[in-house]
């Protein structure tokens, strides 16, 4: 009988904002569970001490500097992927920033550069690894969304939550379009979870509320990380959906 441990030896994933937080703990718990890890972001010193540790625990990782609001990074990302081990079974979508303000701040440069990066980097990531798996007949998408997905996180994120929203929407899109390829899709909705996502507020009342609001409640970050090895490890034939990770505490 095949273990679900032989579902992920051997895969190649990439990891997207995989320097830290979130996007590191999945990286390292794949590489642990035998994955070939590819992680991308643009902080290339963190990226590369982070691979130097999943090698001398005996993982098999490479780094790949990636700023996912480039299409053409994404599809170098994937190219080097394909060279260094010859596939790409997993994408994670998982770089994303959040930086909150009430609308009436007009933060726009703000509001832009979170629509470049947490939806446009998601489609590009799509668009990079897609025709692969396809091709294959077999991958695994899986796109971090929010809580604030699921609901509207006012009155200082409207606009982040507009992002995840669309991430939600573009997720179960895809479900739908792949149909019987052979490629699964996992949306996975966060909430407070201890990353450096909470610190990306210029907006001074908005980042002391959130930093209140996250040292009450968050969890660490290798509480989602295990979700992606949850949905990762399953049969081919099966496809998790979604899963919602969240402090007890937190009531949204």
């Amino acid at each position: 009988m095949t273990s679900v441990q032989d579902n992920i030896q051997g895969k190649v994933a990439i990891v997207t904002g995989a320097s830290s937080g979130i996007g590191e703990s999945m990286a390292r718990h794949l590489a642990a569970r035998g994955a070939k890890v590819v992680l991308a972001a643009r902080r290339t010193d963190r990226l590369d001490q982070v691979v130097a540790e999943i090698r001398e625990a005996g993982g098999e990782a490479v780094a790949i500097a990636t700023d996912v609001s480039q299409r053409a990074d994404l599809e170098k990302l994937a190219a080097a992927t394909v060279e260094a081990f010859g596939r790409i079974d997993v994408l994670v979508n998982n770089a994303g920033v959040m930086p909150l303000s009430p609308l009436e701040k007009l933060k726009v440069d703000e509001w832009d550069r979170t629509i470049d990066v947490n939806i446009k980097g998601v489609l590009y990531g799509i668009a990079a690894v897609l025709p692969r798996m396809q091709a294959q007949g077999s991958g695994h998408i899986l796109n971090v969304a929010s809580i604030a997905g699921i609901k509207v996180f006012t009155p200082i994120g409207t606009v982040y939550s507009a992002t995840k929203h669309a991430v939600r929407a573009i997720s179960e899109g895809l479900r739908v379009e792949v149909g019987n390829s052979g490629v699964r899709v996992t949306i996975v909705s966060p909430g407070a979870v201890d990353s450096e996502l909470k610190l990306g507020s210029t907006d001074a009342d908005a980042a002391a509320g959130l930093k209140a609001f996250y040292d009450a409640n968050q969890i660490p970050a290798d509480a989602v990380a295990r979700a992606v090895v949850y949905a990762v490890e399953q049969p081919a034939n099966v496809d998790i959906n979604e899963v919602v990770v969240r402090p007890v505490s937190q009531d949204f």
